[in-house]
């Protein structure tokens, strides 16, 4: 584990696992409000640029279940400068190749390999960074982190499309520019997880860390498993699904609208972060409530096509998003030992990004049914998911 140091290094330390997690998230989410660029420079259709979310999603799962059990038994260091390259990669590969649906997949999924490492690493790393301090503490750093870079590499991508040069390239090459210097400040952070000395267990031990501790499965099961979802379904819905639904409203502004909404989303996500450790182990079911408001805002105005009220429904799934995501993350660090900690913050993660999946899904469906419909149905499976998450707060509370 972490050798004592002065408390000036720690924070060097553990800013610079900070630092690569923004970039990370800042390489994954910079592509969703160009969704509209897209669709009106590249000519592809709606269910495609929802299919480019979707191979986002597909990268994740062997980022977040394999990094973070690798991490525990090969050292957090080669592992998140690894993730850290690959962050820049995508966007090599997307900056060439935007007239090329292959190339616009390879460089999602490169992407979602580097946030999915990001989010799994680099979250114990902060953790076990910041070692004797408030216990809420890590896990807030961490997603703000990682929040923030989604809603900068989001508001800046989304600017330089809309207003620069070169709208398909710009932004991506920012992206790599930032990052480049990353992997080598990387170095020079101190290992927190030493080197398994058996490397021919390695295989078992991975899937040992994918399991939650047997005392902690029915609050998993009915507690984290219900909510962690809607954490991505949530911005999903703020700034994939409504910038399109209101798309006509806004005419030539669409692509400025599109970042706004993301970057309001993931603003008040970052704004109401704090309030999730006070509320401690209410957070579950106060993000439920919110989630749930936010999915009748959006299916309101399927119906409106207003988009004020889909700014509206952003901030509040955006509130809802930043009390999942760090109440999810601290039921996580309670559940988990310090050798399965980054195993389980992949699952964690992996089960919070299948609500991206949701664009492609209601995109996929559309052509049977309508908008006002489907998102009626999402707000009707939140608060199906609302009354399980209270249930299982008040019994697993009495556990």
């Amino acid at each position: 584990m972490l050798e004592t140091q002065p408390a000036a290094r720690r924070t060097f330390s553990w800013r610079v696992v900070a630092a690569a997690m923004l970039l990370c998230g800042w390489g994954g989410n910079q592509f969703t409000p160009l969704l509209l660029m897209y669709r009106r420079l590249g000519g592809y259709s709606t269910l495609d640029v929802d299919a480019f979310l979707g191979a986002y999603v597909v990268g994740l799962v062997p980022g977040l279940l394999l990094a973070g059990p690798v991490s525990d038994r090969r050292g957090r260091r080669p592992v998140l400068v690894a993730g850290t390259a690959a962050s820049a990669l995508a966007s090599l590969v997307l900056c060439f190749g935007a007239q090329s649906a292959w190339a616009i997949y390879a460089g999602r999924l490169i992407a979602g390999v580097a946030v999915g490492i990001a989010m799994a690493v680099g979250s114990s790393w902060v953790k076990e960074l910041s070692a004797g301090e408030d216990g809420a503490l890590p896990a807030r750093r961490a997603s703000l982190c990682q929040t923030a870079g989604f809603g900068l590499g989001a508001g800046v991508a989304g600017a330089l499309a809309q207003w620069g040069p070169w709208p398909m390239v710009s932004p991506y090459v920012v992206h790599v520019l930032l990052t480049a210097a990353v992997p080598v400040l990387l170095l020079r952070v101190p290992e927190t997880r030493a080197p398994s000395p058996d490397p021919a267990g390695l295989p078992a031990k991975l899937v040992d860390d994918l399991r939650v501790p047997a005392p902690a499965r029915r609050r998993f099961w009915l507690v984290v498993l219900p909510m962690a979802p809607w954490v991505f379904g949530a911005a999903g819905l703020a700034y994939a699904v409504m910038p399109q639904l209101v798309e006509t409203r806004v005419g030539e502004w669409g692509l400025a609208y599109a970042t706004g909404l993301t970057v309001l989303m993931l603003g008040m996500g970052v704004a109401v972060q704090p309030v999730a450790k006070r509320l401690r182990g209410r957070a579950p079911v106060a993000a439920m409530s919110v989630m749930l408001a936010g999915a009748a805002l959006c299916a309101a105005d399927a119906v409106l096509l207003s988009p004020w009220l889909a700014a509206a429904a952003a901030a509040v799934l955006g509130m809802g998003y930043g009390i999942a995501v760090v109440s999810g993350l601290l039921e996580i660090q309670r559940m988990a030992g310090a050798d399965d900690l980054a195993g389980l913050t992949g699952v964690y993660y992996m089960l919070a990004y299948t609500g991206f999946l949701l664009p492609a899904l209601l995109a996929g469906l559309s052509a049977w049914l309508s908008y006002p419909i489907m998102l009626a149905a999402v707000a009707g499976v939140a608060l199906i998911c609302l009354a399980v998450v209270a249930t299982g707060v008040r019994v697993t509370a009495r556990a």
